[in-house]
């Protein structure tokens, strides 16, 4: 992989990087000039471990389950440890559990559905949001679902549902932390082909994820709290 950055490289720690919008954001980082560290559920092989053995040691791979807070805890200690300062913590964490009225939703996958895509990736930025250097970023990968503005036309309860508030705790974070430096990021990838968007989507992974890098480095040293898509345009609340 060639650099196309001249200055000094910053470092990335990518939440859930073993396939799709996670990992091609690892690559697009790397491809950018970034130092990555990705995370991978489990111990098994994904292509997150091809993509680190290709980058001539600017990649290193780590294991964390997000719904687990010991192990977010574990992995503060791993880089702290390590001496490790993060320009940019991204959260890359997505499930959805089909179309159903909310009414029709068991107790259960409401809990996961919500655990995995609002309570683990608030959890991650609570316990790794110190290792971000002060004027660095911290971002999730949240949807344009998640947005009551454009809500007009219903479906998908759950998962709008659980984008709505990953985005109100990420809105809380920001009001706690008014006088921080730091840019936070809400990142709406666009209607993505992936196991969650379906093969209908208007995107392919390559087509989003350029969009979310740039709009992640444009808005660096802009401190507070921007909803955004790929594109670097307002998302409504």
């Amino acid at each position: 992989m060639t650099d196309t950055r001249t200055d000094v490289r910053s470092t990335a720690l990518v939440i859930g990087a073993s396939r799709t919008l996670g990992l091609g954001l690892a690559a697009e980082l790397l491809c950018r000039g970034w130092d990555v560290i990705g995370t991978v559920r489990g111990e098994r092989r994904t292509g997150l471990h091809d993509l680190a053995d290709a980058s001539g040691g600017r990649l290193t791979v780590e294991s964390l389950e997000m719904t687990e807070p010991d192990q977010i805890a574990a992995l503060r200690d791993r880089l702290t440890t390590a001496g490790r300062t993060l320009d940019l913590l991204f959260v890359n964490a997505a499930i959805t559990r089909g179309d159903l009225p909310i009414g029709d939703v068991p107790t259960d996958m409401f809990t996961e559905v919500m655990v995995t895509n609002a309570l683990g990736p608030m959890r991650v930025v609570e316990v790794l949001g110190p290792l971000v250097a002060p004027a660095g970023t911290i971002g999730v990968m949240s949807s344009d679902q998640g947005s009551l503005t454009l809500n007009t036309d219903g479906g998908q309860d759950l998962y709008r549902a659980s984008k709505s508030a990953l985005n109100q705790l990420m809105r809380c974070y920001a009001a706690r932390h008014t006088a921080d430096g730091r840019t936070l990021i809400l990142m709406d990838p666009g209607w993505v082909r992936t196991e969650l968007g379906g093969p209908e989507a208007d995107l392919s992974v390559e087509e989003s994820v350029p969009g979310v890098a740039g709009t992640i480095e444009q808005h660096r040293g802009e401190p507070g709290l921007h909803f955004v898509d790929h594109q670097g345009q307002v998302v409504p609340w």
